[in-house]
């Protein structure tokens, strides 16, 4: 009797017809007990010489002694592809799959697949079978579709270990299809469903929110922007007024020191007197154009009074100035002459002046008016009297000297 690699006991005749049939695609030769032997590529003949094993014949041309030897298995050593059955299996978070699959396998020691197990071909599919239930209980449902891979290799790895005493080596293993239940393919199918109105939802806000910052940053830009540009007018604008400043004191300077020459030549005084009496004749014509309620001195009619008490002001002024000059200069020569020069350019006539065109012009007026500007002069004459006096200490120091 000769036996076939995937004969398997107690089946159905039908059944055993139709996977004999299916096993013989895996062979070219069929067994022929003859003295001259032919054995394809890829084949491994066992033979067996009166019941017990003798010889292995390999690929090309073989003798045997007919009667005597005997042709006992035929293995192939292709790579053979076995469809594993689907089957029930229970993941870790308690979902039962149905799932089937592919072993690809190959013979790798005749011997020990031809007299180390009967069916190797049932005993791997069992193998992979309960192999696949035991590694699927270990995880769950989403490790399941996110970890396929790693799947099939542990479950290699699990038939290797057991069918390297049958000579077989399996070389891979590949889930085929998976199959939930209506209500997980429900649940799946709206977990996907949110999963992606949550993925637009944050698109979106990402969208809104990359808007809003590109916004953000060009008004931001903006500000900078209009800050430096205000900063820099603000530069520019006081550096002008700086500038305007700086000629506008050049040209008082300029119009003070032609007053100052202007007063210390003859009639310069008379001058100034006439300029202050025009100023206020044009200051009291301004008030009569506006609706004003302005207080006045008693005698602010009278011109030539107010303009010989601005006039006395002014030499009050002056006299302090030349005396604080006076002080200041190291050189004695120079103190000297800045008093008599001070004293020189005294407006003491031009007071007296005044004085008499007052008198002239106001022959009317009481003696309490002519008191009045007697008094206005005495402040001045205090500093001459204080010049004299350090011009007699100069002299004094000098003859000692």
């Amino acid at each position: 009797m000769y036996r076939t690699f995937s004969l398997r006991a107690q089946r159905p005749l039908r059944r055993i017809l139709i996977e004999t049939q299916q096993q013989l695609r895996h062979r070219s030769s069929v067994k022929v007990n003859t003295a001259i032997l032919f054995v394809p590529q890829q084949e491994a003949w066992i033979i067996e010489r009166f019941g017990k094993f003798n010889k292995i014949l390999e690929p090309g041309f073989n003798f045997i002694i007919p009667v005597i030897d005997s042709i006992k298995y035929i293995q192939s050593l292709k790579e053979i592809a076995i469809e594993i059955p689907e089957q029930h299996a229970i993941t870790r978070d308690n979902v039962t799959l149905l799932l089937d699959g592919v072993l690809y396998l190959r013979v790798t020691d005749p011997y020990k697949a031809s007299y180390g197990i009967e069916e190797p071909e049932f005993a791997i599919t069992q193998l992979a079978q309960t192999t696949m239930r035991s590694e699927l209980g270990k995880i769950s449902l989403d490790t399941v579709f996110r970890e396929r891979e790693s799947l099939n290799v542990q479950i290699v790895d699990a038939i290797n270990k057991a069918s390297e005493a049958w000579g077989i080596l399996c070389l891979r293993y590949e889930i085929r299809n998976i199959k939930l239940p209506q209500r997980i393919q429900e649940a799946m199918q709206m977990q996907v469903e949110a999963e992606r109105k949550k993925r637009a939802a944050i698109l979106e806000s990402e969208g809104i929110r990359e808007a809003e910052i590109n916004v953000a940053e060009g008004r931001k830009q903006a500000r900078i922007l209009n800050s430096e540009a205000n900063k820099q007018e603000q530069i520019n604008q006081a550096t002008g007024e700086g500038e305007a400043q700086v000629v506008k004191a050049r040209a008082q300077a300029s119009a003070i020191d032609l007053v100052s020459r202007a007063l210390a030549q003859k009639n310069g005084m008379n001058a100034v007197s006439m300029k202050i009496a025009e100023q206020y004749v044009a200051a009291f014509g301004n008030l009569a154009k506006q609706g004003n309620t302005v207080i006045l001195p008693a005698n602010s009619g009278d011109v030539t009074n107010m303009v010989t008490q601005a006039m006395a002001i002014y030499n009050t002024i002056s006299g302090k100035g030349c005396a604080l000059v006076a002080e200041k200069d190291n050189d004695k020569d120079s103190k000297i002459d800045l008093a008599h020069q001070t004293l020189d350019h005294t407006p003491l006539t031009t007071y007296s002046k005044v004085h008499k065109d007052d008198a002239h012009h106001k022959e009317g007026k009481d003696d309490f008016q002519q008191e009045e500007l007697k008094n206005t002069y005495d402040p001045r004459d205090e500093k001459n009297k204080e010049l004299d006096g350090k011009n007699k200490e100069h002299d004094g120091k000098d003859k000692e000297s």
